[in-house]
């Protein structure tokens, strides 16, 4: 049965900080370089990817919102109640579905495996800062 006690303000503060982390690692001071290149753009292909990006960043937004609430519900069935248990149980769920989708759809593109090197560090990242701080807050 799931729980309705969550946390809605936790929710929004692991989804604010990995929308932040995400700008953080994609910036030119630790892997957008990398990361451009491993998808093979060139500095105006990525000018051109930015210039649409309001919405890009809107739906990723709630994409990190629904994954914090997810995780929330998840430490709720599971009876997790600890920093260190929701980053076990968000590293679990990362593991179990997040790399090996990303894994298995990287196989079958034209990617390079820089480029999902890259996309999955982020991901075991961002979902270890959700589950501690949802974690925390329970």
């Amino acid at each position: 049965m799931l729980q309705n006690d969550v946390n809605w303000l936790a929710i929004l503060v692991a989804a604010i900080a990995a929308f932040g982390l995400g700008a953080l690692w994609y910036s030119r001071s630790l892997f957008g370089r990398q990361w451009m290149a491993a998808h093979g753009y060139t500095p105006e292909q990525l000018a051109a990817l930015q210039s649409s990006m309001g919405k890009t960043y809107a739906f990723s937004f709630i994409t990190y919102v629904i994954m914090a609430m997810v995780i929330a519900l998840l430490m709720g069935l599971t009876g997790a109640t600890t920093a260190v248990q929701g980053v076990v149980l968000a590293v679990l769920a990362w593991l179990g579905f997040g790399f090996t989708i990303g894994l298995n759809s990287n196989l079958y593109s034209n990617k390079r495996p820089a480029a999902f090197m890259i996309d999955a560090g982020y991901q075991l990242v961002h979902v270890i800062v959700m589950g501690a701080i949802i974690g925390a807050w329970r």
